[in-house]
Parts: structure tokens; C-alpha cells; sequence
């Protein structure tokens, strides 16, 4: 099992960035992938979630900013983010669950990729 996020990068505020995550190993039609992020000294906090289904789920901090997506075909995963603000700055990361996008807490994912850095400066 394994999953691999790429796309991170320095972007200036107002700016977009699309992130991805290949996942192998397994089929995304049982797992939910989750989109997490840890700023420097902070803590891991959930950005947004796919479900199995298709069913998306996001943090309040990013509702309307940032689109979760997912190609089945491909086993790969999406996070477009627009409109990047300073305070987006951190090191991305997709992780992945059984079926359900129940919990945002880091311990109920079971697999992780690497993470991706974002930062957001002029």
C-alpha cells in the first residue's frame, strides 16, 4: 500500500495550486482519502475527505476555496486550492481509511503518503 502526493510548491497569495495523490496498492472504491495538513508547530488538522462513494467533506477554513476530486480509473486523488492565503502554508498530506469519511482525527487513517510542502508567500 502506498500513497504519493507531488504538486506542492511556493505560490504567491490569491494563487492556486492543484495537488495530487497516487495511491497503489489498493482500490479507492473501499477507502476514503483524507487531506490533511501540519503547519510548523502545529498539529496534523483535516482539510477535506473523499469517501468511497464520492462523498466530499470540508474544514470550514477551506469551504469554497479548495475542491476535492478523484480519478477512480487512474487510482489517483485531487486538491485543487484556490485562492491561497498565507495561513495555508504547510506540509500536505493524503491518508487514507476504510470507506468513510467519519473522523478527522489523523490516528482512524491507516496509510500515509509522504507529504507535500505549500507555501504561500509574496
Amino acid at each position: 500500500v502506498q500513497l504519493v502526493e507531488s504538486g506542492g510548491g511556493l505560490v504567491q497569495p490569491g494563487g492556486s495550486l492543484r495537488l495530487s495523490c497516487a495511491a497503489s496498492g489498493f482500490s479507492l472504491d473501499f477507502y476514503a482519502i483524507g487531506w490533511f495538513r501540519q503547519a510548523p508547530g502545529k498539529g496534523r488538522e483535516g482539510v477535506t475527505c473523499i469517501s468511497n462513494s464520492g462523498s466530499t467533506y470540508y474544514a470550514d477554513s477551506v469551504k469554497g476555496r479548495f475542491t476535492v476530486s478523484r480519478d477512480t480509473a487512474k487510482n489517483t486523488l485531487y486538491l485543487q486550492m484556490n485562492s491561497l492565503k498565507p495561513e495555508d502554508t504547510a506540509v500536505y498530506y493524503c491518508a487514507a481509511r476504510p470507506f468513510t469519511c467519519s473522523t478527522w482525527r489523523p490516528d482512524d487513517y491507516s496509510f500515509w503518503g509522504q507529504g507535500t510542502q505549500v507555501t504561500v508567500s509574496s
